[in-house]
């Protein structure tokens, strides 16, 4: 019998990505200047305010208030219409030194590169073939809308009433083998300018251009296999409560860390609650769920399952993992129990902070790129930046979702005797 699974995606003018993105900006801000920032930075946004708390410790100097407005103005926020605009609003900083008790368990040791965790918990990696990128495919096609619907608003052609704030769910209908079947049902909500029309005609423009223009071109980013989904008898709710003017920050608070299953996997896999936006990598929240997902998408790349839970676990200020836990729903290739796959992953991977920070390039200032459309299944690439580093100056390429990187496969095929 079949069933149906559902995920959400939000744009980023969202208010929650708001301050996901704020605090990104400025932990790389601390990056760009000391690769040895420790940061934990949390921002509230509402009308004409955002503030920004949370606990730094690092030699570098920084511009909040550019640093805010840039993040803001970058997203969209630009018109005093909105109630929240990035000239205009207030920004109040609230940032204070970082606890000596925690950084007495995280600093590397004289003479000793390794560091202990910054903090305890257990963190999930997932991935699945549903997708070429190894996500859920409801939550990639929910991505996919958002981030078509943002370039959409920044050419200013073929719609051009659009606001930043935005939300998509799909609705898939999967076989009792958990084969995608059909997309049931598509719910998008954008926010928009004021219309002359009345309401109606207003609702009848924007369904008509969310089908007609923008679900045309997310449908185009995907395989026969996946287009063949897309059928007449999906339901669509496009602004379903009526008319979206109000929105973003004016309309609701936003918070730092709200969004953390759209940042992940939609709802499949497991999540360990740590949100990962304005932490720097010592805190293994983010830099251990990035490890544990370039772990699950190497190991299904590979061949080992169709699809793949990994989770790791830590305890405040030491560095070698308490558990390594792997889950294959019953889809492996191999002839192992997965717990005997989890015990050739903790030989082939070094899950100790230290090493992660290392493998990743996760001391470098990659973080604002992530805070939008999702932490995982991205495309890794890599970008100049212009580094100020004990007072000097120097561009180096540094290399963004190098956690989606399939470089493994091989390793994987190796120790598993897979051709």
């Amino acid at each position: 019998m079949s069933y149906f699974f559902t995920s959400e995606s939000v744009s980023e003018g969202h208010p929650d990505k708001v301050a996901d993105q704020i605090s990104d900006a400025v932990l790389d801000a601390y990056l760009n200047q000391d690769p040895k920032s420790r940061v934990a930075c949390e921002t509230m946004v509402s009308t004409g305010l955002v503030m920004v708390a949370g606990e730094v410790r690092s030699t570098a100097v920084i511009d909040l208030q550019k640093i805010v407005r840039d993040t803001i103005k970058k997203i969209g926020y630009t018109k005093a219409d909105y109630r929240f605009d990035y000239n205009s609003c207030a920004v109040i900083n609230a940032l204070h030194e970082q606890s000596e008790d925690i950084a007495m368990g995280v600093d590397e040791k004289e003479g000793v590169k390794d560091i202990g965790a910054g903090d305890q918990g257990m963190m999930f990696g997932y991935a699945t073939n549903e997708t070429g990128n190894y996500l859920p495919l409801g939550l990639d096609i929910a991505h996919k809308m958002l981030f078509e619907l943002s370039e959409l608003r920044r050419e200013n052609n073929e719609i051009k009433y659009l606001r930043p704030d935005a939300k998509s769910q799909v609705t898939i209908e999967y076989s009792d083998d958990h084969q995608p079947l059909r997309i049931n049902t598509i719910v998008l909500s954008t926010q928009h300018d004021a219309f002359d029309e009345d309401d109606s005609v207003m609702l009848q423009k924007i369904d008509a251009d969310i089908k007609n223009i923008l679900m045309p071109r997310v449908i185009a980013q995907y395989d026969e296999s996946v287009q063949n989904l897309f059928t007449d008898k999906i339901t669509y709710h496009i602004n379903p409560t009526g008319k979206f003017v109000i929105g973003g920050p004016h309309g609701d608070t936003g918070l730092t860390g709200r969004k953390i299953i759209v940042d992940t996997y939609g709802g499949k896999g497991a999540h360990g609650g740590g949100a990962f936006s304005g932490k720097d990598s010592t805190k293994v929240d983010r830099s251990a769920a990035y490890a544990t997902r370039h772990i699950a998408r190497n190991l299904v790349a590979a061949g080992i399952a169709d699809k793949c839970l990994v989770q790791v676990a830590y305890a405040i200020g030491v560095s070698k993992p308490v558990g390594l836990f792997i889950d294959t729903y019953g889809t492996s290739k191999v002839e192992l129990k997965d717990s005997e796959i989890a015990e050739k992953v903790l030989e082939l991977f070094d899950l100790r902070p230290s090493a992660i920070i290392e493998t990743y390039q996760l001391n470098k200032p990659i973080f604002s790129e992530t805070a939008a459309y999702g932490h995982m299944g991205r495309i890794p690439s890599i970008k100049s930046v212009e580094l100020k580093y004990n007072g000097q100056v120097k561009v180096e390429e540094i290399e963004t979702f190098s956690w989606e990187k399939e470089d493994r496969v091989d390793d994987i095929k190796a120790a598993f005797n897979l051709g």
